[in-house]
């Protein structure tokens, strides 16, 4: 970020105080004015009364302003009009415009302004996922011997979240999709008052909103986009994502639905009764999903009347809070009362990857389903290994087929023996490899590309050998031959049994949908790690969700991530993996507590589903990472998600708008820069609050000393009259006293009750560990309700 100044100004107001003469400016160096890109100026909130109320002459006014501030700058007012990209003008303030480093840093300085940064990209982070969250229980019918579902008491309050409005900022939508038929459904919700009309695709009463923001994305140079005209001028989705994440949250139930004829059921969004809306910022070129174009689609879904927004966007770098677009339109989501629910990342396992750690964002990490899909492959020595595919061809026959290592079928070409191990493009000699089964090498090519050469080169099967790095990580792909992924040990125990074997040969099973495996959930290696390296005494992230081959709707213009681009195929619906697709889950589970608790804020829906959250598998034990190793709140928040428990949480930890903002005053903002956000809020002088004061609901105590910490939380009774009692379960060389450690309460959501937690080292040696120095959780329990986690660690520098 470039300054740290903040503005205290209200538009209509004072407006005159900002028109600065060009002679009052220092000069800008000619260094500093050769490159220019997208720079964000924010400058903070608009009044209330103008973001609920402004006619299009106030939005108008506003631009002008942004183009009267910048003409200062430039000089002119025709050069701000043709440098200013996005005016925004109704919720957030501010603009982005194109500028030097020279110009972006004396606006920087200006007092109206909160930050200037440059404008960054953002990375874009199902049949059984809500069977597994005991969303419905199948069973079969014993009059008609068909599968029948029986909805969750939650799905049932909530009406399937009906007419409650999900939308997404991603890449579009693919709005021919049965997730987003509209059969069966009423009138729009008279509230809503977004459109269609821009969007270049046309919408329904399910589908009730769509749009794409692509001035930052048209502004960077590349050869790619000539082609990308439908893309870029549309919100219709050309990669899939989109479309995979907003039917995740709020897909219609769709009978049949399958993957090349695996995970065959019905599929549907955790809200399937809830309204959708599109918001792409987020194109099949590079360089999109800028933050520009991110800070427009926040501006449009305040406008527009959404309830709840699914945001799988990221940054693999954190940056200050104001410094950061996303966390900056959520901040105004939130205090319009938007739910946004966001991706923690996909650059685990290792420590303080994660990433959208503002406290008003809701971060989900991923684990895994009790589902597998499981292929074998047979060697004629017994060794039968455990595989995965999703290859509806099968092997010719039941029997044993030639083995050969895809380095022995390598032709003349430079480097050609290690090419062909990889099964890259044109590697292998087709003599050598007919009616064979080939073993490769998993690396530099895409799985799916593998598989296409050796069918190219007339080979019968593959069995794809996991390289190191990959390890035991394996994916259930649509193959074009028969074909089996097996791990990195495994895949040594192939190659050995080839070199030393005159005939080695192999079969390939088919591939079996099996369920109810153990251990489940287990955190995902790719799903990114606390602590939060911005402020490590605010736990991220906050929870976890199914986010390991989600089954969801697709775009037919797109080929997924597995098969890559040159894969002609196209399927309604596939797999995808990652906490973009953890987060929508997350998203459609808000959507349903908003149905039967409307009037509740989004800090008391996160609340409730941090604080149902479980941090057990199936097994009863501790969560664990894929593979079985040892892992904590770093992975997976307060825990692994239960919607229905959600509904009913008995106590929430609710936050105000001015809780947010003393927060900020606690980082160090001042009363000047909160003015920009609510006009008389002040920062208390009192060094007395702490950001362990802040009322959220997980604890998180970073290097505990010698000297004791307290920590200060107000809960809420959202359920009957009942008794609170705390139950601590303390870590290893901490001793921890809550004050009071019994709460009663008389009356449903009349009476707030504070409490104190006390913590200090015991005088014992604690353990020193390579990350976490102990862990523990704390409960306050009645009929089985539980209330917070409590997380105590100290990185260990050496």
């Amino acid at each position: 970020m470039i300054g740290r100044r903040r503005l205290v100004f209200h538009l209509c107001l004072i407006s005159s105080l900002l028109f600065l003469s060009s002679s009052a400016l220092p000069s800008v160096s000619a260094a500093a004015t050769a490159a220019k890109r997208h720079y964000i100026v924010y400058m903070g909130s608009h009044s209330s009364s103008h973001s609920s109320s402004a006619t299009e002459a106030d939005l108008h006014a506003v631009t002008s302003f942004h183009h009267d501030i910048l003409a200062t700058y430039l000089g002119d007012i025709e050069r701000a009009r043709e440098a200013i990209r996005y005016s925004y003008s109704r919720h957030i303030n501010g603009f982005t415009a194109i500028l030097n480093e020279g110009e972006a840093a004396q606006i920087a300085k200006h007092p109206g302004v909160v930050s200037v940064f440059p404008d960054r990209r953002k990375k874009l982070q199902t049949t059984h996922s809500w069977n597994f969250m005991l969303m419905e229980n199948q069973f079969s019918d014993k009059a008609t011997g068909k599968l029948v579902a029986r909805p969750s008491p939650l799905w049932k309050a909530a009406k399937f979240g009906q007419d409650v409005i999900i939308a997404n900022i991603d890449g579009g939508v693919w709005p021919e999709s049965q997730s987003f038929s509209d059969e069966g459904y009423g009138p729009v919700p008279s509230r809503w008052k977004g459109t269609c009309a821009k969007a270049g695709i046309r919408c329904n009463r399910k589908l009730i909103g769509a749009g794409y923001f692509n001035k930052g994305a048209l502004a960077v140079p590349t050869d790619a986009k000539a082609g990308a005209h439908a893309d870029l001028y549309s919100v219709r989705d050309f990669g899939g994502h989109g479309t995979h994440t907003l039917s995740t949250a709020a897909g219609n139930f769709v009978p049949g639905a399958n993957f090349s004829g695996a995970a065959l059921g019905v599929a549907k969004g955790g809200a399937p009764r809830a309204r959708v809306a599109s918001y792409k910022t987020c194109f099949n070129v590079p360089d999109s999903c800028l933050e520009s174009d991110v800070l427009a689609a926040f501006e449009a879904a305040i406008s527009d009347g959404v309830d709840v927004l699914s945001v799988s966007l990221g940054d693999d770098i954190n940056y200050d809070y104001f410094a950061d677009g996303l966390a900056i339109g959520a901040f105004h989501a939130v205090r319009a009362g938007i739910t946004v629910v966001a991706a923690g990342g996909n650059v685990g396992p290792g420590l303080g990857t994660v990433s959208n750690l503002a406290p008003w964002m809701f971060t989900v990490a991923a684990s895994t389903m009790d589902r597998s899909f499981e292929t074998y492959a047979e060697l004629r020595n017994g060794l039968r290994i455990k595989g995965a595919s999703m290859t509806e061809a099968l092997l010719p026959a039941r029997k044993f087929y030639p083995l050969i290592s895809a380095a022995e079928a390598a032709g003349l070409r430079l480097n050609a023996t290690r090419d062909a191990l990889l099964c890259k493009p044109g590697s292998l000699d087709p003599a050598k490899v007919k009616g064979k089964v080939v073993a490769c090498l998993r690396g530099d090519t895409s799985r799916l590309s593998k598989s296409n050469e050796t069918a190219k080169a007339g080979a019968v099967g593959m069995i794809l050998c996991n390289d190191k790095s990959n390890g035991d990580e394996i994916s259930p792909d649509p193959h074009f031959i028969p074909t089996v992924q097996i791990g990195y040990k495994d895949g040594l125990k192939v190659f050995k049994y080839i070199k030393g074997t005159k005939n080695p040969e192999a079969y390939i099973t088919g591939t079996f949908s099996r369920f109810g495996e153990k251990p489940a959930p287990a955190v995902c290696d790719f799903s990114s790690r606390g602590p939060n390296v911005l402020n490590p005494e605010i736990m991220k992230p906050d929870v976890t969700a199914p986010g390991d081959q989600i089954l969801a709707a697709f775009s037919m213009n797109a080929s997924s991530e597995a098969t890559g681009p040159d894969d002609p195929r196209r399927f309604p619906y596939q797999f995808e993996s990652g906490t973009s697709m953890a987060t929508p889950h997350v998203a459609g589970i808000v959507a349903l507590i908003k149905a039967v608790h409307p009037h509740w804020s989004p800090s008391a829906i996160r609340s409730a589903i941090m604080t149902t959250a479980r941090t057990k598998d199936n097994t009863g034990n501790r969560m664990t990472e894929v593979g079985g190793g040892r892992t904590n709140s770093f992975a997976y928040g307060s825990g692994h998600v239960r919607p229905n428990q959600a509904a009913n949480p008995g106590l929430v930890y609710d936050l105000t708008n001015n809780e947010y903002l003393d927060f900020l005053c606690s980082l160090g903002y001042n009363t000047s820069s909160i003015a920009t956000f609510e006009p008389g809020h002040k920062c208390s002088n009192s060094t007395r609050w702490s950001v362990f004061d802040f009322n959220y609901p997980s604890f998180s105590v970073p290097k505990l000393g010698a000297g004791p910490v307290t920590m200060t939380r107000r809960v809420k009774n959202v359920g009957p009259p009942g008794t609170y009692t705390a139950q601590v379960r303390e870590p290893y060389g901490v001793a921890v006293k809550v004050v009071p450690d019994v709460l009663k309460f008389e009356k449903y959501a009349r009476r707030r009750a504070s409490g104190s937690w006390w913590l200090r080292n015991r005088k014992v040696r604690l353990r020193t560990l390579s990350s976490v120095d102990s862990l523990g959780p704390m409960e306050f329990t009645t009929s089985g309700v539980r209330s917070s986690s409590l997380m105590i660690w100290k990185l260990v520098s050496d």
